[in-house]
């Protein structure tokens, strides 16, 4: 064995990133030039999130790093006002902060709808109104047209909306999902669509693998490919993938799961919500303080929203799986 390579196993690498791939030669090539040999390989690079021209600007955030959250929450003391363009659960969450300590708050959403796609009808039209009833001012179907600084050029003044007119804050949180970093794998032959696209194994190709927020696999279950990014799912497709380098061989079927804290509720959602599944209340009552919502395809479980209810949410959990398909699944995940 060459030595650079016996040196490489079990090594843990901090300088360079990965630049190209080699199939052929089963070769990464980092970007100081040195190329690494495999025999098995996951990628596992994740997503950054996406940027608004301008985003560069003082006062202009993103979240990615318990940094990012420091300088934002700096931001929102120091200015006791916030714009955030995105209405999903990072927008939403951060504006029942940002609420809670007692600043203003605007949200940015250019679609009408933003959360039926995730939480269904009901669940989403009462958590947009919870944010509401906190004195959350949230636009919904409102583009942003650009960002503008001051005469300085580095420093936010204010966001120039599509339909026209302005917003003038100091502090602004781009909150508009995120993009796969897979720009290094260009030309490598692997397939790339949002993400490093796999069989139902987590394969990308003979001897590649994919986990996390960058891999998009095919889910027999739901008969579709996923990618989901959250790190219950990065942290069970990290041992999938594992086990299956290993020589297990076993098709990764998750029931997706995710949970979301604003103010003093906790939305917890299991499996899927397909928009033609039938919504039933199984628990509480939809206009109280706590419920359990199933989906059924068919009479099948396929999802489940509880409502600041997690001990009634477990029973439905156990019921869930998708080891076999699901008819005519469909929903929403990324």
């Amino acid at each position: 064995m060459p030595p650079d390579r016996e040196a490489a196993i079990g090594a843990l690498r901090r300088q360079g990133r990965g630049a190209g791939l080699d199939l052929s030669r089963r070769t990464v090539t980092l970007s100081d030039g040195a190329d690494l040999e495999w025999d098995q390989l996951i990628i596992a690079t994740g997503v950054r999130p996406r940027r608004l021209a301008g985003g560069e600007a003082k006062g202009v955030h993103h979240l990615r790093s318990d940094r990012d959250a420091l300088a934002l929450a700096a931001d929102i003391r120091r200015h006791g006002r916030l714009v955030i363009v995105g209405g999903g659960f990072i927008g939403l969450e951060v504006a029942a902060t940002a609420r809670k300590l007692g600043a203003g708050v605007t949200v940015l959403e250019p679609q009408a709808d933003p959360m039926i796609g995730r939480l269904g009808p009901e669940v989403a039209a009462k958590l947009l109104a919870r944010h509401r009833a906190e004195g959350v001012d949230l636009r919904l179907g409102c583009a942003v047209r650009a960002l503008e600084t001051r005469a300085d050029g580095r420093t936010l003044e204010s966001v120039q909306l599509a339909e026209g007119g302005a917003i003038e804050t100091p502090a602004l949180l781009v909150a508009i999902g995120c993009t796969p970093n897979v720009e290094w794998l260009q030309g490598s032959g692997l397939a790339l669509d949002n993400g490093v696209v796999c069989d139902a194994f987590c394969r990308a190709a003979e001897g590649v693998w994919a986990a996390g927020d960058v891999a998009r696999w095919q889910h027999l279950g739901l008969g579709r490919s996923l990618r989901i990014e959250h790190r219950t799912n990065a942290a069970e497709q990290a041992e999938a993938v594992a086990r299956n380098v290993l020589g297990a061989g076993v098709a990764y079927t998750p029931v997706p799961f995710f949970w979301t804290d604003q103010y003093d509720v906790k939305i917890q959602l299991a499996g899927v919500c397909p928009p033609e599944a039938e919504r039933r209340i199984e628990f509480g009552d939809l206009d109280g303080r706590s419920f359990v919502q199933t989906w059924r395809v068919e009479g099948r479980l396929v999802g489940v929203i509880a409502w600041n209810a997690a001990k009634a949410l477990t029973g439905f959990r156990r019921e869930l799986t998708f080891d076999r398909p699901v008819a005519a699944a469909g929903g929403s995940q990324r």
